[in-house]
């Protein structure tokens, strides 16, 4: 029996996404853990915005994965694979949260943030440079970062993790949520500046505590003062100095 010669294999071109979706609209389990791992970290993203928890913002993304790819049949190819699967996500975050307590009046806030014609602040991140070879800095300004987004009103917060964190085009965001692009561009404005303010207020409180020399520093001071005095004085006076 002839054994045909091995062919060296060479790098497979990565697999579209619709590709992808063909597959695992036939059960193929590669195919799926591929779309879920292309995902994660959007889903996430969107639903920790709205959850502001970590544990309930995996519950949802997973509840999220669970319905799209139970009703993958449904899927119509005329948007993309992952917004479909952001928009599962978004309304899973808002439903629980809606069951969770009753909604605030957001017609109220829009047009209170409309009313708002001030100067658009600019994302601050570019003021607070991050030292590359300081792993605990840079996970100290994540955290700081974090808890400023958390503290935004909801709409604004959705709105700005979408578009500042996600990277996601105003019609895209609108779209999402249902809203106008110039009802989305106001809630951007006003997410800025409240973020703005917010770490602004939070870094003014580190000032005072900035640059510490206190403890062993402080100590280790006191005792290269005090030796150096001996060595002055017994330069002069071989008599050791009164303790």
């Amino acid at each position: 029996m002839e054994v045909a010669p091995l062919l060296a294999a060479s790098p497979a071109a990565p697999e579209s996404e619709a590709a992808l979706v063909a597959r695992a609209r036939r059960g193929d389990e590669m195919a799926i853990r591929r779309l879920i791992k292309a995902n994660n970290q959007r889903l996430f993203r969107v639903a920790r915005s709205v959850m502001r928890d970590d544990a309930e913002a995996e519950d949802v993304v997973q509840a999220a994965y669970v319905a799209a790819f139970t009703a993958l049949a449904s899927f119509r190819e005329d948007a993309r694979f992952s917004t479909w699967l952001t928009r599962i996500a978004l309304n899973e975050a808002l439903g629980r949260l809606r069951r969770r307590r009753p909604q605030a009046g957001l017609e109220a806030l829009d047009a209170a943030v409309e009313a708002d014609t001030g100067w658009t602040a600019r994302f601050p991140l570019s003021l607070m440079p991050l030292a590359a070879d300081s792993e605990v800095g840079r996970s100290e300004m994540r955290h700081l970062i974090e808890s400023a987004i958390d503290a935004l009103p909801e709409p604004f917060r959705i709105v700005f993790v979408l578009r500042e964190v996600e990277g996601m085009s105003l019609a895209d965001i609108a779209a999402q949520l249902d809203l106008r692009p110039e009802t989305v561009k106001t809630r951007l404005h006003r997410a800025r500046k409240h973020l703005r303010a917010g770490l602004e207020e939070r870094i003014k409180g580190t000032f005072s505590e900035a640059f510490p020399f206190d403890g062993w520093r402080c100590d280790r001071m006191a005792d290269r003062v005090v030796a150096a005095l001996r060595i002055q004085i017994e330069a002069v006076d071989p008599k050791p100095p009164n303790r």
